[in-house]
């Protein structure tokens, strides 16, 4: 019920002292819609849920979500790329583990978000304290999901991808203890970096001097930006062993803009693995927005620490309830790459009828409903599913 009700646009508990009588959320939980004494749990029932949940609960939940990702797939795919971030979670209370971030400003949770960056399916997040991550820490939830992936998939590649505070050494290392798996994270520059980065900025400054004379000569607007990519010999102290790295080094009307990722990726050029492999990781930002925005993930207000892990993981499901929605059902409309909030405009909330009979439950939507069109797409391939098991627990 509260997945449904997040999923819906109704983020908070309280909602359901409303949303416990309507007829189409009780329809979904699979009770009879107009009959009260089927009605559905209350705000204090939840509150009630939210504070008896314990470690193992959570752990438990979040190895589901690692399963239902794996489930998600009808044989094991030759790759996939475990995108990772964190996002601030502001909190405004007294919460446990709330710390002061400096980076952001504020106190708040760190939460880590786990996606497939090829699908943009979840696999599963974890609630952090406020405090920047050592790289220990995100190896240790890196390795229990990487082990149970590859329980399922012992061949597929998995290519672990993030931002410069995943270029540690603890996740390097755990790619290189896995034959299949292979990392490409940014790399935050330095002195030594920038001063191999050097000799190719001139040269990029040079281009681009050349490039906005052209176009001066063309009576063109000049180029806003040069770029050209190029390998560098570094290597930190700490690493276990040499990595390529790869330069991006870009020249602008405000300056210079050289940026850095490290990989272990020996195929692409770095023109590929920069632009095409790494920049694409900036999709992952928008799938946190998706959570955040449009689902709520951020509403961790109770005071205790484990009751906000269970809110993110309501989020959590109802993020993949629609992925699953997109993927399954709006394909090839106009919807197929439509944020949740859209979905919950334009198919969700609207008015509809519901008369119940004592063999049948009939639904009388609009009849000049403005998506009619695509109302009858998703009923046909709704009806064509197979049928998922009752619940009968």
């Amino acid at each position: 019920q509260r997945i449904f009700q997040i999923a819906c646009g109704y983020a908070d508990a309280n909602d359901a002292n409303t949303l416990r009588r309507d007829p189409m959320f009780k329809l979904g939980t699979e009770r009879k819609p107009l009959e009260p004494e089927q009605d559905l749990a209350s705000a204090p029932t939840f509150s009630r849920l939210e504070n008896a949940v314990n470690t193992r609960d959570l752990y438990r939940l979040a190895e589901a979500f690692v399963e239902q990702f794996v489930a998600s797939y009808a044989k094991p795919p030759e790759m996939i790329v475990l995108d990772m971030d964190h996002s601030e979670d502001q909190t405004h209370g007294q919460q446990e583990l709330a710390f002061y971030n400096h980076h952001y400003q504020s106190h708040c949770y760190l939460p880590l978000f786990l996606f497939e960056g090829l699908s943009g399916k979840f696999i599963t997040a974890a609630l952090r304290p406020g405090k920047r991550p050592k790289g220990a820490e995100n190896a240790m939830i890196l390795k229990r999901v990487l082990k149970r992936l590859r329980q399922h998939w012992p061949e597929t590649r998995i290519l672990l991808r993030g931002d410069a505070h995943f270029a540690n050494v603890e996740l390097m290392q755990l790619a290189l203890d896995d034959p299949y798996t292979d990392f490409l994270f940014g790399l935050a520059g330095n002195s030594r970096l920038k001063k191999l980065a050097e000799p190719h900025l001139q040269s990029t400054r040079r281009l681009h001097d050349t490039r906005c004379h052209n176009a001066r000569l063309a009576e063109q607007a000049p180029p806003q930006r040069s770029r050209t990519f190029h390998e560098i010999d570094y290597q930190a102290r700490s690493w276990p062993q040499a990595f390529r790295t790869v330069l991006k080094a870009e020249t602008m009307a405000l300056g210079d803009n050289p940026r850095f990722v490290v990989t272990s990726l020996e195929e692409s050029t770095p023109e590929i693995l920069y632009a095409e492999l790494y920049c694409a990781r900036g999709q992952d930002e928008n799938f946190i927005k998706m959570m955040k925005n449009d689902l709520a993930s951020d509403r961790t207000s109770d005071c205790r620490f484990a009751a906000n892990h269970l809110r993110l993981f309501f989020s959590c499901a109802a993020y993949v309830l629609h992925h699953a929605l997109r993927a399954e059902l709006l394909q090839g409309t106009e919807l197929s790459q439509a944020q949740p909030s859209t979905v919950i405009i334009k198919l969700f909330k609207l008015a509809v009828r519901v008369v119940q009979y004592k063999d049948r439950i009939k639904l009388h939507l609009p009849g000049s409903c403005p998506v009619k069109a695509l109302l009858h797409t998703v009923t046909e391939r709704l009806y064509r599913l197979p049928r998922p098991r009752l619940n009968t627990g």
